[in-house]
């Protein structure tokens, strides 16, 4: 196992990745929002007081991504080409799977940018929905798939 995000003295520092060629990064990362099937139903409806619920989280998704340098100390700026945050609703278990995907070709993987997206997406539908709902919960934030780079493709298996 590597951790290269220290230097020989043990002190954190920002990896080096001048002297990568850049390639074709994808990442595509989920959270899984919970909350009373009830609360759902309004949001899927579009009956919430706060107005489009998802809509506003996919943009939220999104504008998280592009700032993922300022808010985790050792990512690199990257130059995204693409994000895009999808919504999976289950109306009869009262979940929302919040799945996030980045694109960018670059010397570095975009694994950050996805998950930071998926995480911002949960939290501003959990922001969207409290007032009607408490008890709602953001869980299983995770990295699903990613390719390119020398470590080349990697896929979660999910459970059925």
């Amino acid at each position: 196992m590597s951790f290269n995000h220290f230097d020989d003295q043990g002190r954190a520092i920002m990896v080096d990745v001048s002297g990568k060629a850049p390639t074709l990064r994808t990442a595509t990362a989920a959270a899984t929002v919970a909350m009373k099937p009830e609360t759902l139903a309004a949001v899927l409806d579009g009956r919430t007081t706060k107005g489009d619920v998802l809509g506003v989280a996919r943009l939220a998704g999104i504008a998280a991504a592009k700032k993922t340098p300022e808010l985790i100390p050792l990512s690199h700026p990257l130059a995204i080409h693409h994000a895009a945050v999808d919504f999976e609703p289950d109306p009869a278990a009262g979940t929302v799977t919040v799945r996030a995907t980045v694109r960018a070709f670059e010397r570095t993987g975009v694994e950050m940018e996805a998950m930071t997206s998926a995480a911002v997406a949960a939290l501003t539908i959990y922001d969207m929905c409290k007032g009607a709902d408490k008890g709602i919960t953001i869980g299983e934030i995770r990295l699903l798939f990613k390719e390119g780079g020398k470590s080349g493709t990697w896929q979660r298996e999910e459970p059925a």
